[in-house]
């Protein structure tokens, strides 16, 4: 059984979200504050963390950004009471994989959780990733070959995270659409093959490899 961290401040709202994911056969934890929230992302291993902007303490923009720098990968889909193009995009640049706007139906949210915990990338822990004289370092945040630092963007790093956590493992497109930029990119565009190549131009281009049809591969 799926767990799934509810940080919501709202009682109305959280009871609301809490009992549709039980009743579709989710395990959930409530966390009202974004102080809370922050320590059971950091401990308690949930498969999902769906996360209120809104919360008091510490705000759902500061918690998403607080795990992301610590290396929690957990899939996090947003709620935010504020349909602004730029919270969304915040959200979403920030490391969000996904956002619902309130009010919304239980159902809109059970899908898109489906949707993030079906296409989730496998992905073994660790603070330190090596693999063939690269490492990459999710607290510094700096990668290296060998002894040199590599100065990356941050899409870059996190697609290099991925290959890194699943080295020999062949990623598709759309599972580093999924990871690195959410499911609101077009999966037709182009754009993770961009960044691929400025990647490869920065690390070395023989050490990703095109997988025709299939995707790329840190070999």
């Amino acid at each position: 059984m799926s767990r799934i961290l509810v940080a919501e401040d709202d009682p109305q709202v959280a009871s609301f979200v809490q009992k549709g994911l039980q009743a579709a056969g989710y395990s959930t934890e409530h966390a009202t504050d974004g102080e809370t929230a922050l320590f059971l992302a950091r401990a308690a291993g949930f498969d999902l963390i769906i996360l209120d902007i809104g919360l008091p303490l510490l705000d759902g923009f500061e918690v998403l950004a607080q795990i992301r720098g610590e290396g929690v990968s957990t899939p996090v889909i947003v709620l935010t009471a504020r349909d602004s193009a730029l919270d969304t995009v915040a959200g979403l640049e920030g490391g969000a994989n996904d956002y619902v706007t309130k009010p919304f139906h239980v159902a809109e949210l059970i899908a898109r959780i489906r949707l993030r915990l079906t296409d989730r990338v496998p992905m073994t822990t660790g603070a330190m990733l090596e693999h063939g004289g690269l490492s990459l370092d999710l607290h510094s945040r700096r990668v290296r070959i060998n002894d040199d630092i590599i100065e990356l963007t941050a899409r870059e790093f996190s697609i290099l995270e991925v290959f890194l956590r699943n080295p020999d493992r062949v990623i598709s497109r759309e599972q580093l659409l999924n990871h690195v930029w959410g499911y609101n990119f077009d999966p037709g565009s182009n754009v993770v093959d961009v960044y691929v190549r400025a990647l490869r131009g920065k690390i070395g281009a023989a050490r990703i490899e095109t997988i025709r049809g299939a995707g790329y591969r840190l070999p």
